[in-house]
């Protein structure tokens, strides 16, 4: 018969459990793989915490948790709300209701506060630093912007 072998290590996954001993830590060992379940944009793995005992899945502590609609449309959708177009156009074209837009905006917008606090806690940036910077890169692109402007058709 077949031997099952070695199961692969989640070395690289931490427990999301505010209150585990081992919360955010990786690479400790306490977390294995606890099965998977279809979704509708494929399979979702499932973990386990031997710590603290929870159980949670590939998709906890994302801007994706728990939702229904294929991840794609929903970075479709947020993607033309970057570029500027209405809500309503979106919801038209895309064929969602403008409430799950607002929804999925929120989301992102709360995802997005989280993943800016954990990769800034250890910044020591003053404010006349960080505003040099963007003065910085603001003239920078606008640079770019005139000489792709001026090499343009009509100009010489």
């Amino acid at each position: 018969m077949y031997r099952r072998g070695r199961k692969p290590g989640f070395n690289e996954i931490a427990c999301p459990n505010r209150t585990c001993p081992q919360y955010g830590i990786k690479g400790q060992g306490n977390v294995t793989g606890n099965g998977t379940y279809d979704t509708k944009n494929g399979k979702v793995r499932k973990y386990i915490c031997h710590t603290c005992g929870r159980v949670f899945c590939s998709r906890s502590n994302t801007a994706f948790y728990n939702l229904r609609t294929d991840e794609d449309k929903i970075l479709m959708v947020l993607k033309l709300v970057l570029r500027g177009m209405s809500l309503r156009s979106i919801s038209r074209i895309m064929g969602v209701k403008v409430d799950s837009i607002n929804r999925w905006l929120s989301r992102a917008a709360e995802h997005s506060t989280e993943v800016n606090r954990v990769l800034l806690k250890d910044l020591a940036v003053s404010k006349v630093e960080l505003d040099e910077l963007w003065t910085f890169v603001n003239k920078k692109e606008y640079r770019e912007w005139r000489s792709l402007r001026t090499m343009g058709h009509g100009f010489g």
